[in-house]
C-alpha cells in the first residue's frame, strides 16, 4: 500500500511537470498610429514517453528504497522488543529462583526452630514427670 501511494504521487508530479506553456506577444500598429500589444499563452501537454519511462523507473527505485528503509526500521524495532522480552524473562526467572532459595532457607529455619522448641518441651515434660514422681 505504501509503495502504491508513493508511486501515484511521483507519477502525478511527473504529469504536472510535462505541461509546457508558451507565451506569444504580438505587436500591431493601428491606423491612427497607436501600438497594440496582444499576449497569448498556449499550454501544451507534451508527454515524452522516454521521460515518463525514466521517471517511472526513478519513482519505482525510490519507492523500493523507502519500502526497504521502512522494513529495516520495523525489523530493528522487532529485534529490540525481542531482546527486551528475553532479558525480562531471564530477570524474572532469576528472581523466581532467588525467592525459591530464600523460601527454602526460611522453611529450614522454621523446622529447626520447631525441633528445638519440641525438644525443650519434651525436656520440660520429663523434668515435670520426674518431679511429680518424687
Amino acid at each position: 500500500m505504501k509503495k502504491q501511494i508513493l508511486a501515484a504521487l511521483m507519477i502525478s508530479t511527473l504529469v504536472v511537470s510535462c505541461t509546457k506553456s508558451t507565451t506569444k506577444s504580438e505587436t500591431t500598429e493601428n491606423a491612427d498610429g497607436s501600438v497594440t500589444t496582444e499576449t497569448t499563452t498556449v499550454s501544451q501537454t507534451g508527454i515524452d514517453t522516454s521521460k515518463i519511462d525514466k521517471a517511472k523507473e526513478d519513482a519505482k527505485a525510490k519507492v523500493d528504497e523507502a519500502g526497504n528503509k521502512i522494513d529495516a526500521a520495523a525489523q530493528k524495532a522487532k529485534d529490540k522488543i525481542d531482546a527486551t522480552a528475553d532479558k525480562t524473562k531471564n530477570d524474572l526467572h532469576k528472581a523466581g529462583q532467588d525467592i525459591k532459595t530464600e523460601a527454602n532457607k526460611v522453611g529450614k529455619d522454621a523446622k529447626e526452630a520447631a525441633a528445638k522448641g519440641a525438644s525443650k518441651v519434651e525436656d520440660a515434660a520429663k523434668k515435670l514427670k520426674d518431679d511429680l514422681n518424687k
